[in-house]
């Protein structure tokens, strides 16, 4: 049977949205190929015409995933919107409580230190592209100080949203990300 043209890429890029959302929600290590490939609606031996390994899905998934997590942050800074409309999205209750299409890195940061080099090479490439877009928007400072105070409000930003997640005391987590947002603001400069 002949397929139209763009079929494989688009039953592809299917692949990577469901186990995407399936990483995010579940973890890496609890979401298995037949699970995926069930629920994109596809038979297992679908998955090895797309990929060669679980490893070659994870890394398509944290490629797309922080690829459209950079497109969004690079869209509110473009539109003006500023570094704390940024902020205060990721650090937002909706974020917090939609795992499955938030950020991949509160998500699968864990996991991914875990993971071959490979994967984590992907990982650290996309996590410094995020750290520059940020540094770009602090108004003062060095480049350098820039870049560290980035680092240190991203790196804020996904342990609060981790920690906020993981409690289960609604106010206790509604408390610790108003509390990140101010202390990521402050950092920023624009407390």
């Amino acid at each position: 049977m002949r397929y139209e043209k763009g079929h494989k890429e688009a039953t592809r890029q299917h692949i990577v949205d469901v186990a995407s959302r399936q990483f995010r929600e579940n973890g890496v290590a609890a979401a298995g190929l037949a699970g995926i490939m069930s629920a994109a609606g596809l038979t297992n031996g679908a998955f090895y015409a797309h990929f060669e390994s679980k490893e070659d899905l994870v890394r398509a998934v944290l490629t797309d995933a922080l690829d459209g997590r950079e497109r969004g942050l690079a869209s509110n800074l473009k539109a003006n919107a500023g570094l704390e409309k940024s902020i205060r999205d990721y650090l937002g209750t909706r974020h917090r409580d939609n795992a499955g299409a938030g950020c991949p890195t509160a998500a699968l940061v864990a996991e991914i230190a875990r993971h071959p080099e490979g994967t984590r090479n992907i990982f650290t490439g996309k996590a410094e592209q995020i750290i520059l877009l940020i540094a770009a928007q602090l108004r003062t400072g060095s480049t350098a100080e820039r870049r560290r105070k980035a680092m240190a409000i991203y790196g804020m930003m996904v342990g609060a949203l981790q920690l906020a997640r993981a409690v289960n005391d609604r106010k206790f987590s509604d408390e610790m990300l108003e509390s990140a947002i101010e202390g990521a603001l402050a950092l920023a400069g624009e407390a």
